[in-house]
């Protein structure tokens, strides 16, 4: 017997951005009708499938089961607003080589699916000894993720951003650390996408956001902070509402916080985003684009989003003094950001040469190792503390 596990993909949509159920029921339809005897597909969770083969005698028969559920994921579903395209993973695991427990060989598919959505070069994936270890350890990761807040293993660093002429900082940029009691410090690339795709980081990037704003809210010289916001946190119904209530609890002046939201975040379902953001800027809150370049670029987003800052990608900048196509494309921005009216900081500069390119290409703001590694909450209050007011520059 052979057991697949198949799930759609998790995007970051508004609920009624289509309608979810007609997708699922065109799915499981495509499903019926591929099925042979002795095959099996049962709906066993939100946008997940358990599917199952008896009586195979050689394993391209399940490679062929496989591809022809992977069929109902390609061609495009059609609904009564637009066509949809929703791509799916599909895992296996087999009495063959993975034992008979039948709840073994559904947690087995079910860690072999997720290795296939991990993958962009594969949306088919068989169980193996390797994965088994993997999917252990992220298992074990996702729990003490889920206690990290409450056993506050959280931080916040604080990074500086710097007017690039005067070089005097213009505001800081809050990122989150994770200090685990036995693993040590954990690297934000390994924990955020697990947050992401488990819906964590909801909660996780709230208390970013409440963090950071009764942080800046205490320092004695008032400086921009600037915070990370997922998509799935765009999304949520009630983020407009927490925004508010972090604005009135922490006191904090709107305009000293900035949003920085990536082009993922809005590519998904642009007008819903679009009027989020409008109520975002209403409440007198600035918003960057994150990370520009590296995604869904496009002058429409620009001129249709209310950005007030574009921050270039730290990819461009690495020696953009010495890389004619990295250079080209900074140029090409600076002159985008100059022609709408909306300042450019350049991300991940290290070496004054790289900041000798920005300056005269007339780039307005930058961050990066240049001016320091990102400080502790002790550091950016002494910082802080010690500056008078008159050389903090507002950035944006």
């Amino acid at each position: 017997m052979t057991c697949c596990h198949g799930k759609l993909p998790h995007r970051a949509v508004r609920p009624d951005a289509y309608d979810g159920d007609a997708v699922l029921s065109q799915v499981t339809h495509r499903f019926s009708e591929a099925l042979m005897e002795g095959e099996f597909v049962a709906r066993s969770g939100g946008d997940e499938f358990v599917a199952i083969k008896k009586g195979f005698r050689r394993m391209e028969e399940v490679k062929a089961f496989a591809a022809r559920l992977n069929t109902a994921f390609v061609e495009p579903i059609d609904l009564s607003v637009a066509s949809v395209f929703i791509g799916g993973s599909i895992g296996i695991a087999t009495t063959v080589e993975d034992g008979k427990d039948i709840d073994g060989l559904l947690q087995k598919s079910d860690m072999a699916m997720y290795r296939a959505k991990a993958d962009p070069d594969r949306n088919i994936s068989f169980f193996d000894v390797e994965i088994g270890q993997i999917n252990r350890e992220r298992l074990l990761l996702l729990q003490d993720l889920r206690r990290a807040i409450a056993r506050e293993e959280f931080e916040l660093v604080y990074q500086l951003q710097n007017d690039v002429t005067s070089r005097a900082p213009s505001g800081f940029e809050a990122l989150l650390r994770w200090n685990h009691p036995k693993r040590g410090r954990v690297s934000p690339a390994e924990f955020i996408p697990l947050a992401e795709e488990t819906g964590l980081i909801r909660e996780i990037g709230l208390w970013v956001l409440r963090t950071a704003c009764l942080e800046a809210a205490s320092w004695q010289t008032p400086y921009s902070i600037a915070v990370n916001v997922a998509p799935q946190q765009l999304v949520q119904p009630s983020f407009l509402e927490h925004l508010s209530d972090v604005l009135m609890e922490s006191r904090l002046d709107p305009a000293l916080l900035e949003l920085e939201v990536t082009e993922a975040s809005i590519i998904d379902d642009q007008e819903y985003t679009l009027k989020v953001m409008s109520k975002i800027k209403e409440m007198g809150v600035c918003i960057a684009m994150d990370d520009f370049g590296t995604g869904y670029s496009s002058l429409a987003t620009l001129q249709a989003f209310p950005f007030d800052k574009i921050k270039i990608d730290k990819s461009f900048i690495r020696d953009v003094h010495l890389n004619k196509q990295r250079a080209a494309i900074v140029r090409a921005t600076l002159l985008l950001g100059e022609a709408l009216e909306i300042p450019i900081l350049a991300e991940g500069v290290e070496d004054e040469d790289e900041l000798s390119f920005l300056n005269d290409e007339q780039c307005k703001f930058v961050q990066g190792f240049l001016f320091g590694q990102p400080m502790s909450v002790h550091q950016v209050r002494e910082l802080t503390d010690n500056l008078p007011a008159s050389i903090s520059i507002r950035a944006g």
